[in-house]
């Protein structure tokens, strides 16, 4: 397993390509959800994604403040269907959370977190802050992790 972080200009042309792509592959046609994946956010986040057999098995992206929220924010987090149910979005959520705060220096993320996975995220420490709201057809909380040297 390989394990990448890039921001935007950093990234190769393919690299790119497959990151958009597993993207359309999971929330737009997996899940049905028609939306703008191409919102322009991605440059002003880091990428990071694992590949196994040159395959990208999960990926993430972390916008810098000020692009979504006022803290630092996580989105577009996905696992390949195949590869899912091995840990992998357990391990690129640790490494994201990690790199906020070891790299970026961080102690607050702000994620936009679809409600059938409040579990997931409130075990990595987040907390819904908000009422449940539609997002592209979905419905979502607004969760909040805080370090806990904050």
């Amino acid at each position: 397993m390989e394990w990448i972080i890039k921001r935007f200009d950093q990234l190769t042309t393919l690299e790119l390509y497959e990151l958009l792509k597993v993207r359309e592959e999971v929330f737009v046609m997996e899940q049905e959800c028609l939306y703008h994946d191409l919102d322009s956010k991605d440059f002003n986040a880091t990428h990071m994604f694992a590949l196994e057999d040159n395959q990208m098995v999960c990926y993430l992206r972390v916008l810098d403040k000020g692009v979504s929220y006022d803290e630092v924010s996580i989105g577009r987090v996905l696992t390949k269907p195949a590869y899912r149910r091995k840990g992998y979005g357990e391990q690129i959520m640790a490494r994201a959370i990690d790199y906020i705060e070891n790299v970026m220096g961080e102690g607050k993320i702000r994620i936009s977190a679809q409600a059938h996975l409040e579990k997931f995220y409130g075990d990595l420490g987040f907390e819904v802050v908000s009422d449940v709201y539609l997002e592209d057809g979905i419905e979502h909380y607004e969760m909040l992790y805080q370090s806990r040297n904050e």
